[in-house]
């Protein structure tokens, strides 16, 4: 069975490169566009790894990690958070609010393929 990716990002750039990247490795790929379809899709899906753009401006990454981390049948699913290296306030408050990883943007386009691969 192939992996399963839940992608929470609005980034053109970073959703065309996960998605290449996704396709090319075999993984099943989704990019829902509101915190509701997303809470949907991943009670459906039950994908391997979730990965948020935590600049995301559709929704507020915290609030969308605090709600999957408070459901039961969510909590366990590993959460990837990449940020804008800048961004160091940001970066703790995403681990504070259950993000199993958190990783700069350069380090997440680097090892995309690890990161999917792996999931």
């Amino acid at each position: 069975m192939p992996k399963r990716i839940i992608a929470v990002v609005d980034d053109m750039f970073f959703a065309s490169k996960i998605r290449a990247t996704a396709e090319a490795l075999g993984v099943e790929i989704s990019f829902p566009r509101t915190k509701e379809l997303a809470m949907e899709k991943l009670r459906e899906m039950k994908p391997d790894m979730i990965i948020v753009d935590l600049v995301n401006q559709r929704y507020d990454p915290i609030e969308f990690a605090k709600a999957l981390k408070g459901d039961p049948g969510l909590e366990q699913i590993p959460l990837l958070g990449f940020f804008s290296h800048v961004e160091v306030e940001l970066q703790k408050q995403a681990s504070a609010a259950g993000f199993n990883t958190v990783i700069p943007r350069s380090v997440f386009a680097r090892d995309l393929g690890k990161i999917l691969d792996g999931a």
